[in-house]
């Protein structure tokens, strides 16, 4: 079975998206990312799937699998997962001139789970805040990768769910990359049984 890994892009202060819903602090950074971009191609290899929802999917298409980010060190990782994209709305989930992503348009959380059952190694879940507090609220998400930026924005959107039961993480590691980005890992601890 398949692990569910939340990977998440975070301010300093705790924000995977500012308040109209977009992360634009990687944008902000003076350095470079090259020590991060390689930790994260080798870390790729190890991945089997992601799972995306529909605006980080077109956000994703629209240039991993292009020619100007053909240059990049993880385009060529990134691009070889299997992708499912998680839309009501979307009819299809081109992907460049690869095949096309798999449209996941019934309940979410069967569906993840459905996903985990056919997958051997990592799933990965990036961005897709919603589905993102979905998979936390149904106990689906088996490990936390956060990648703090030295960023402050002040508001925004949380990474995790607010209002939900405590998510318990047990620290893995972590690590800092070029200039001051910090990747802490989690195990997600099970909710308690009672």
């Amino acid at each position: 079975m398949g692990r569910l890994v939340v990977q998440q892009f975070v301010t300093a202060d705790g924000f995977a998206a500012n308040l109209d819903g977009e992360f634009t602090a990687y944008e902000l950074l003076d350095g470079g990312t090259t020590e991060f971009d390689k930790s994260q191609a080798e870390w790729l290899t190890g991945v089997d799937a992601m799972v995306l929802g529909a605006t980080t999917y077109r956000m994703f298409a629209g240039y991993w699998p292009t020619a100007e980010a053909a240059n990049e060190i993880i385009a060529a990782p990134l691009n070889a997962l299997r992708r499912h994209v998680f839309s009501t709305t979307l009819s299809h989930a081109p992907w460049g001139d690869l095949p096309a992503a798999a449209l996941e348009s019934g309940d979410a959380v069967e569906a993840i789970r459905r996903i985990k059952d056919e997958t051997a190694g990592i799933v990965v879940l990036w961005g897709s805040l919603t589905l993102s507090r979905a998979f936390f609220a149904a106990h689906e998400v088996d490990e936390v990768r956060l990648v703090v930026m030295p960023v402050v924005i002040g508001a925004g959107l949380g990474a995790f769910p607010p209002g939900t039961d405590p998510v318990v993480l047990d620290l893995l590691g972590a690590a800092t990359y070029d200039d001051g980005l910090v990747e802490l890992r989690y195990a997600v601890r099970p909710p308690p049984e009672w």
